[in-house]
């Protein structure tokens, strides 16, 4: 989500006294040939079908089988209800999962030339540049459009839709549960501490990150959090840059790091910045580094990174 967050196997999550490491998705289908058509016949749905996007209403006539996903986010809500085997090019920004059909085609900057030649019968993105819907649609090719989400129930609304879509209701319907499950667990239990815990959500080494206003922000205040850009997001945009100055006041209790693969980012890199061996975050050791992409996607593993913020707030010492 870093224009949107920045453009914020099984499951594992490490979390140590610096470092939280994400990687893998849990407990959604595995999306092959045989599941896919394994689901087919339960909670497949009727045909037509007709859903709303961002973009206006889709309707898919048939089950699409040749499905062209131009988001890493729907990529893998698509495999997570178990709609893989349908899938059959993917962006290539899509690298979750590993299987999923990975190409050149571009989500940001879509050619229709190229998307229309994997002849496909759906075609599913989050950002809709210039004429591209309509291009796809003039080629009688659906097109849904599922925005990068504000809130968790945008990110339910999109599974089920595409779950709708792709003849996966079943499995749309269990992706949602067990992501409900999965940041209801998390959140069960937390402690209370007397003053609450406040934090920094980093999305690059130049200080921008996201505000408690944003789909992120939404992700961490039900865990008792405040954020410290908040009150620096003069222009309401969500997505602040701060200046060193301002976070060094601010000194956030704990510090999230959602630019670790682009930019290197970790605990003892933070520590040698200007200033920041004094934050209370660095001294006590509560910096935690993010996996990029799982800090910048809104689909099925948005639980992996609230299980490990709610780990970080454990982590704090009662007070």
């Amino acid at each position: 989500m870093r224009a949107s967050l920045r453009r914020v196997a099984p499951a594992l999550v490490a979390l140590t006294a610096t470092t939280v490491v994400l990687a893998g998705c849990g407990s959604s289908g595995s999306g092959d040939k045989g599941t896919s058509g394994a689901s087919a016949s339960a909670g497949a749905g009727s045909f037509p079908v007709t859903v709303k996007g961002t973009a206006g209403s889709v309707t898919v006539d048939a089950r699409p089988t040749h499905i062209v996903s131009l988001s890493p986010t729907t990529t893998e809500m698509l495999y997570s209800i178990g709609a893989g085997g349908q899938v059959k090019a993917v962006d290539d920004q899509s690298d979750y999962p590993a299987k999923a059909p990975r190409t050149k085609l571009s989500g940001f900057k879509p050619n229709v030339e190229a998307i229309a030649g994997y002849d496909p019968d759906l075609v599913v993105l989050s950002y809709s540049s210039g004429d591209v819907v309509k291009s796809l649609q003039k080629l009688k090719i659906p097109v849904y459009v599922a925005a990068a989400a504000t809130t968790l129930d945008d990110s339910y609304r999109e599974i089920t839709d595409l779950g709708r879509l792709t003849g996966h209701t079943d499995g749309a319907a269990s992706t949602v549960r067990k992501m409900k499950s999965g940041i209801a667990k998390a959140e069960q239990g937390l402690p209370k501490p007397g003053t609450k815990l406040s934090y920094y959500y980093e999305l690059d080494p130049q200080l921008h990150t996201a505000t408690s206003k944003t789909f992120v922000g939404s992700l961490l205040t039900p865990l008792g959090l405040t954020n410290v850009a908040d009150k620096a997001d003069k222009g309401h945009t969500g997505y602040p840059q701060l200046s060193k100055e301002y976070l060094i006041e601010a000194n956030p209790d704990l510090v999230f790091l959602a630019d670790t693969k682009c930019c290197a980012a970790s605990a003892a890199a933070v520590a040698k910045r200007p200033g920041w061996s004094t934050l209370t975050a660095v001294k006590d050791k509560h910096v935690y580094g993010l996996n990029d992409d799982v800090a910048s996607r809104w689909g099925p593993r948005v639980v992996q990174l609230v299980q490990a913020a709610a780990n970080a707030v454990r982590a704090v010492p009662a007070t």
